[in-house]
């Protein structure tokens, strides 16, 4: 990251906020990301798995909702715990133990020898995933330039639809191989294990944010030589002159929180209520197709529907703007819920009800999927910012344990377009809780998060 184009007798965090796309974003982009991708998979492939394991061990309905939802609830903590440690320890001092957690959770998913030991050991992993979420954001967000901060935080959010996809990808790898579904469900889940192990590896030689070192800690010279021991560039002398250290509290922001927060859980309650259940709603609209068909069109849904969202959001998120992109989202969203909801026989014929059903999935992903996760990383002053990203995850991951764990019990209820109606009500009020918030967009993190008003007037100068 070469800060020398970026003027003189600026700080360190102007220098980072004017800097230009370098490699340097890009290997932090990429790191961050392989962690993103593991959490994906992690949580999404259990809706595969669960088929599977339900062929296997029988389980009764409400051990198959708490196998599909528990790793969610587990994320709560994982967020709320690790995003407050990340503003008091620092980022880099947590960012391998989630992936850690990661690793061995996932490992030992594949020797679980029953169902509530498969469960306990999912709650296990559901506290590394949503540690990992707070702090690959924010990592990100401070390691980048105004200009393409929502691009680069998009990318690392883009990383879920690779892990995504590759669930169904290795799931009918498997099944068409004619593996036992026994040994099926156990690759599937301990194959989780290799990306959090490679994670491990990458994040070892990333840097402390430089953001936080100069603002919360005073240290402007150590994160001045932090960034160019990453990046191979040298952050111009004017930069590392010290900086004023912000200490804001949490008061002021409430009110950001109620929209990070809660446009953050109604999304995830409608986005993993449908998501993790995809094989059981196409089992309710195709009640004849086999598991092999079904796994085919969840697929087909992902990397049709879903894998262009994230990457058109990441593409077009500065220009057209964060918050907009999210009002966009959740409008047209709803609005395709609706349709399944009340249109008669939409959700009962395969060929129209994909149709509307990938419509939803894309303007989700092109839209509060990849906004929530940046709007949280940019909203709060730097001390805080872990936390307000955590505390917006976490509470998000309960919305999504919610919708995952209900969505049976509404759909036995209900019916398909009953429980596809009440989301519709979910997304109309992501829609209006967006309104609270401002627009981010090309605007630096200082500025929108207000922290220069929270700055101390004798800042603490590092030692050497």
């Amino acid at each position: 990251m070469d800060t020398r184009d970026a003027g003189s007798g600026q700080g360190l965090t102007e220098a980072l906020n004017n800097a230009p796309l370098s490699l340097f974003h890009l290997k932090a982009m990429l790191t961050a990301g392989m962690g993103f991708f593991t959490d994906a998979y992690d949580l999404f492939v259990i809706g595969v798995a669960a088929v599977l394991i339900k062929a296997t061990w029988h389980p009764a309905t409400w051990q198959l909702g708490l196998l599909s939802s528990t790793a969610l609830l587990a994320a709560f903590l994982g967020a709320t715990l690790f995003g407050r440690l990340a503003d008091v320890w620092g980022r880099k001092r947590i960012y391998g133990v989630e992936a850690g957690i990661m690793a061995i959770a996932a490992l030992a998913s594949a020797f679980a020898p029953s169902i509530m030991w498969l469960i306990a050991i999912r709650f296990v992993l559901g506290v590394g995933i949503g540690g990992d979420y707070p702090v690959s954001a924010v990592l990100m967000s401070e390691y980048a330039n105004t200009k393409d901060r929502g691009k680069l935080v998009g990318m690392v959010f883009s990383m879920q639809a690779v892990g995504l996809v590759t669930g169904p990808v290795v799931a009918l790898a498997l099944l068409a191989a004619g593996v036992p579904a026994e040994l099926a469900w156990r690759l599937l889940l301990g194959l989780g294990a290799i990306p959090a192990l490679g994670v491990i590896l990458l994040r070892r030689r990333m840097p402390e944010s430089p953001r936080y070192l100069a603002r919360v800690r005073g240290e402007t010279a150590r994160a001045a030589e932090a960034t160019r021991s990453y990046s191979g560039q040298t952050i111009a002398a004017s930069s590392t002159q010290s900086e004023t250290r912000v200490r804001a509290n949490l008061r002021p922001y409430l009110l950001t929180l109620l929209g990070t927060a809660g446009t953050w859980f109604v999304f995830d309650y409608a986005y993993y209520g449908n998501s993790i259940s995809t094989p059981l709603i196409l089992k309710m609209v195709a009640p004849h197709a086999t598991l092999l068909q079904s796994t085919a069109w969840t697929l087909f849904v992902f990397a049709i529907a879903a894998v262009p969202g994230y990457f058109l959001a990441f593409s077009k998120m500065d220009k057209v703007g964060h918050r907009r992109l999210q009002l966009i989202g959740f409008g047209v969203m709803g609005l395709a819920f609706l349709a399944m909801g009340i249109v008669p026989g939409l959700t009962t014929t395969l060929a129209p009800f994909l149709l509307v059903y990938g419509l939803s999935y894309f303007f989700a992903e092109f839209g509060p999927n990849t906004t929530t996760f940046v709007l949280s990383s940019e909203l709060y002053p730097v001390n805080l910012r872990a936390t307000g990203h955590g505390l917006s995850a976490g509470i998000a991951k309960a919305g999504a344990f919610i919708g995952v764990f209900v969505f049976p019990l509404l759909a036995k209820s209900l019916g398909l377009a009953g429980t596809l109606t009440i989301t519709f009500v979910f997304a109309a009020i992501g829609f209006l809780l967006t309104l609270t918030l401002p627009e981010p967009s090309g605007r630096s993190l200082e500025e929108v998060s207000r922290e220069d008003e929270f700055e101390e007037s004798a800042p603490r100068h590092a030692a050497g």
